[in-house]
């Protein structure tokens, strides 16, 4: 059980661990149980942490070397070190799949002589939160390059065994290394540090069994999932339609005579799209909206020259990304959504609010005089944007964001009566400027549809370029803009639609506006 492990040179050395988490899930816990089991077990324990700059731009480390006492001369100490070193770290466990791929890129694993023990559930990181598209990191690829890169790689969702655990992540994690059998003590002996720790120590203990069961029952290679699922993403389209599976199936007794409308009038192929645009512009404003947004697509359907495969995905893809636009972010809506009972429902449950605590949920707002504008009836907000005095009474009031506690009486009124807002949308100055937005859009998806359907379907798709308010609904506004204004040479280049798909994602890599400028140049 206290074998000793030696260097190159066949002197003793330190057993190293580094354990990469973010904060409020235990780390330094894990830390001192690892510390405190080593103490109990004939073995000098040193641990340190260095936090990340903030929480999803990396995560906390620490760090513990373990050493020996059997193997110290007499008179002397050991030298632990600070921090782990590349090549150098016995066992590394990651909280998060993300934090995995950090250690990954830090060189942290070796293929030689690490155990790598990471939970597959994500949490994203900023840049992955903050990118105009979709610019998560593939799971698949970090979960084949920690198959590559360690010794033994032991991956499960950790996290859903702590929380039916009613634990932090911390227990769960710390039983899947008491398996690995990567460190010389056993079960036992992990599960009495736990007990000597002596808070949430029932709990702590059955998530500890749930990641020992997970891990020690591993011996299949996580690489032949990720294989399998890798080869089915390949045979799958570039884009995809999203799936039906979380589409309503059903809309209620309001939206009853709109959804026989559908059924009636459009391909039985597009319904579950269509149904689930219905639920959301009516949600958004009022049934009658949602008549609207089959109005919106009446045109279209009229232009199809019939209902095969392209027209379908034409009218498909249109109908998914004008339900988007039509349910654009504006202050009424982000009011909306911030006071409804299932938000304050799912915090509760996220933080796992129990009936002795309070829930306090601060919201950040800082709405400038654009979004202010927007709101008002259009005449007003044409006045409110043009004028230097309207600029010079409000701008005070909107040079900095403000606070608002939504579970305050005082917040949550303050936001119900914004979200009220939405009984004079229609009026309001941004409704016309986004429905004249749209019907430009759809005259020229109409007039693709028929002899152009691929490079309709792109058009269609742009839409994903704007998005958000503020800044981001400016800047992928214009990047939409930009992209249109060289629709015209796209429609006499026979790969017109590929290099639309080009254009349009080089506008959602950055920010900057560089990479789109630099595919423009090539049109």
């Amino acid at each position: 059980m206290n074998a000793t492990h030696t260097n190159e040179a066949g002197a003793p050395r330190a057993l190293t661990i580094a354990v990469l988490a973010m904060g409020g899930e235990g780390g330094g816990v894990l830390a001192d149980w690892l510390v405190d089991l080593a103490e109990h077990n004939g073995y000098l324990a040193q641990t340190t942490s260095v936090p990340g700059v903030a929480q999803r731009t990396g995560a906390t480390v620490y760090y513990i070397e373990m050493f020996r006492e059997a193997d110290v001369p007499p008179g002397k100490a050991p030298v632990m070190a600070l921090g782990p070193m590349p090549g150098e770290v016995d066992v590394v466990i990651a909280s998060e799949l993300m934090e995995a791929g950090r250690a990954l890129q830090r060189g942290l694993v070796a293929d030689d002589r690490t155990t790598l023990i990471a939970s597959t559930h994500r949490v994203y990181s900023m840049t992955e939160r903050t990118a105009m598209g979709d610019d998560r990191v593939d799971s698949i690829a970090l979960l084949e390059g920690g198959q590559v890169a360690a010794r033994r790689f032991v991956a499960a969702d950790f996290s859903r065994m702590a929380e039916d655990a009613g634990s932090p992540i911390s227990p769960a994690l710390y039983g899947a290394l008491a398996a690995t059998g990567a460190l010389p003590f056993g079960r036992e002996l992990f599960e009495d540090a736990i007990r000597r720790g002596g808070v949430g120590v029932k709990a702590s203990l059955q998530a500890f069994a749930a990641g020992f069961a997970a891990a020690a029952g591993q011996d299949a290679p996580v690489l032949r999932e990720t294989t399998v699922r890798r080869e089915a993403a390949a045979v799958a389209p570039a884009e995809a339609p999203a799936s039906t599976g979380s589409l309503p199936t059903a809309v209620g007794p309001r939206l009853a005579a709109l959804d026989e409308r559908m059924a009636r009038e459009f391909p039985a192929e597009c319904h579950a799209v269509l149904r689930a645009g219905l639920v959301r512009a009516a949600d958004y404003q009022d049934v009658a909206y949602a008549g609207e947004y089959l109005d919106r697509l009446a045109p279209l359907l009229a232009a199809l020259p019939d209902r095969g495969t392209a027209s379908v995905e034409v009218l498909s893809e249109t109908a998914r990304h004008l339900a988007l636009w039509m349910t654009y972010e504006d202050v009424a809506r982000v009011a909306d959504l911030k006071t409804r009972g299932a938000r304050f429902a799912r915090v509760a449950a996220e933080v796992r609010l129990s009936p002795a605590q309070q829930l306090d949920i601060n919201e950040f707002m800082h709405p400038r005089l654009e979004e202010l504008a927007d709101a008002m009836p259009a005449w007003l907000g044409r006045w409110m944007m043009r004028s230097a005095f309207a600029r010079a009474c409000i701008g005070p009031f909107t040079r900095k964001g403000r606070v608002v506690r939504t579970s305050s009486l005082r917040g949550f009124l303050l936001l119900y009566t914004v979200a009220g807002l939405r009984g004079i949308r229609r009026g309001s100055l941004r409704y016309q400027v986004e429905r004249e937005r749209m019907a430009r859009w759809m005259d020229t998806i109409v007039s693709l549809a028929a002899s152009q359907p691929a490079l309709a379907v792109e058009v269609a798709r742009a839409q994903r370029l704007i998005k958000g308010y503020g800044d981001t609904h400016v800047r992928g506004w214009g990047n939409f803009q930009r992209i249109m204004s060289v629709l015209p040479a796209l429609r006499q280049a026979a790969d017109g639609p590929v290099r639309l798909r080009a254009l349009v994602k080089a506008a959602l890599s950055d920010d900057s506006g560089r990479a789109l400028e630099e595919k423009l140049a090539t049109v």
